[in-house]
């Protein structure tokens, strides 16, 4: 037990988590303060920040509520010395923030000639800039003190085309890409203790959406049941499967990972669909 404990703790570790007010990102950061991180937990809903953080430290955690916007370069800034201020050091960076918007998705019975290029703007803004800017202002913490790892999150939009989602297929996809591109250059620039890896959630029912995946009586949707039926596992993940992975990408036992893009998705991207 002693050796797995020095593989995948993360005690004494400083963890920040982008986009920790979602479902997916509110799992990440308790799952790290779970394997001993203390950990910040970023994103612009004030209130939701603060019940996350109070939630951890009701667990017997310690966590930060870092109120920013990931577009807002002086906000993160402001967020990086608040953090600093308080715990001194930043270890581990999760870029969870992220999302998809109407604008960016092709309306049923639509043309994608018709699709407005600027509708997408938004989407890989956020998506993409808001996975580069915090790696640029946080990273630079993490390069200065020669370690670390950054944790970007893609999606199975990135890894096959899917009918509708046109942007939001589109920032994964170069966020993929970022993530390897970062890994090698960061690596070589800083060295070899500071790492950069993904990880692509399969299905996981959140707050944008529930509505495309299940009906209100909670039964599947056409898409929903589409999706299922192209899963292996035959069901949507829990968020809390997504924290082993993270644990291990961010811990002594992945010292050698670096630039990889780790599914977590139930078999989805393995299966032809035949």
């Amino acid at each position: 037990m002693e050796f797995l404990k020095e593989l995948f703790s993360l005690e004494g570790q400083v963890a920040l988590v982008t986009g920790g007010t979602g479902v997916l990102g509110g799992a990440m950061a308790q799952g790290l303060a779970q394997a001993g991180a203390k950990v910040a937990v970023l994103g612009r809903r004030r209130e939701q920040a603060q019940a996350r953080v109070d939630a951890i430290i009701a667990a017997g955690g310690d966590a930060l509520a870092l109120p920013a916007d990931v577009l807002d370069r002086s906000q993160l800034e402001a967020a990086r010395a608040t953090l600093l201020e308080t715990w001194g050091r930043l270890d581990i960076l999760v870029n969870a923030a992220g999302g998809n918007l109407p604008s960016a998705t092709l309306p049923p019975g639509e043309s994608f000639f018709n699709l407005p290029v600027e509708g997408m703007e938004p989407v890989i803004a956020l998506n993409l800039h808001g996975t580069l800017l915090p790696s640029q202002v946080f990273g630079a913490e993490l390069a200065r003190a020669g370690r670390g790892c950054i944790v970007n999150i893609s999606s199975m939009a990135a890894q096959r085309a899917m009918t509708r989602v046109v942007g939001y297929g589109v920032a994964k996809a170069a966020v993929e890409n970022a993530t390897r591109w970062l890994a090698v250059e960061l690596a070589r620039s800083f060295g070899a203790g500071l790492r950069v890896n993904a990880i692509a959630p399969g299905f996981f029912v959140g707050e944008q959406n529930r509505a495309l995946l299940l009906n209100p009586d909670g039964s599947l949707t056409a898409r929903g049941r589409t999706i299922i039926d192209h899963t292996p596992a035959g069901r949507f993940g829990e968020p809390s499967e997504l924290l082993s992975t993270l644990i291990w990408l961010c811990s002594p036992g992945a010292r050698f990972v670096n630039g990889v893009v780790v599914p977590v998705d139930g078999g989805f991207s393995a299966f032809s669909g035949v």
